[in-house]
């Protein structure tokens, strides 16, 4: 869990920065955000890549654990 909300903390002030930077290029309203968007997931996905595995990673983790416990309780089910 700490993995994700450390990515998305650091997605949203990437997003935040670049908000930034183009208000103060000069965009304003929709093209404002919108570049923004586009800016940020662009620069989040080359910078960010090393806390996208970690976050993959911990999710493929829970998922896997999860899986275990609902197959036990199948097997548990079937031993009825």
């Amino acid at each position: 869990m700490r993995a994700t909300v450390f990515y998305n903390t650091l997605r949203l002030l990437l997003f935040m920065v670049a908000l930034i930077v183009l208000y103060f290029v000069g965009a304003r309203s929709w093209l404002l955000i919108g570049l923004a968007i586009l800016v940020s997931g662009i620069a989040s996905y080359f910078l960010l890549a090393p806390q996208r595995a970690a976050m993959a990673g911990e999710v493929s983790q829970r998922v896997r654990g999860f899986r275990q416990r609902l197959d036990a309780g199948t097997h548990s089910e079937d031993k009825d």
